[in-house]
């Protein structure tokens, strides 16, 4: 028998579409800021704001290409904000080469982001999300640098660099 269409996979693709049902509306962060009504703008006023590629990626939760961002080597000092409402997100002090092909960094701006869980790749992974108008940034993964240990692998057209 072919082995992906094993039993398992029978039964294991059934149960993370349930699991993900299940966990798809939870926050996983407790402390995150108030909805914002200014940010909760119709399809087609998003699709007006933003390009078509920033839309893919903050509305649709889409992701891009790899090594295609600028922002991957953004060196300068200063704040990433978020392409959609211009939340700071990210401090460059807390960026880093993760070698992934995103710009990565290993500490969020308290409060700046909420997670939830993502079952996409059908592995349950942690996705994260601008607090203010939920723009789709990225996943957050457990395999960065000290402090945290973390690394927010982030979409570049999710991001607007603002320079100190």
């Amino acid at each position: 028998m072919n082995q992906f269409l094993s039993r398992r996979t029978f039964i294991l693709i059934p149960s993370m579409s349930i699991l993900q049902f299940i966990f798809k509306p939870m926050r996983v962060l407790a402390s995150s800021l108030s909805p914002n009504e200014n940010w909760n703008l119709s399809k087609q006023e998003w699709k007006n704001k933003l390009s078509p590629e920033s839309y893919y990626i903050l509305r649709e939760e889409g992701t891009e290409r790899a090594f295609s961002s600028p922002l991957n080597n953004e060196k300068r000092k200063g704040v990433f904000h978020c392409a959609g409402c211009d939340l700071p997100l990210f401090l460059s002090e807390t960026k880093y080469d993760s070698g992934t092909g995103w710009p990565s960094f290993w500490e969020s701006i308290q409060s700046s982001i909420d997670t939830k869980v993502d079952f996409k790749l059908i592995v349950p992974r942690t996705e994260y999300h601008c607090s203010r108008c939920g723009g789709h940034q990225g996943h957050v993964f457990n395999d960065g640098p000290q402090p945290t240990g973390k690394r927010y692998c982030n979409n570049g057209l999710a991001l607007r660099f603002v320079p100190q």
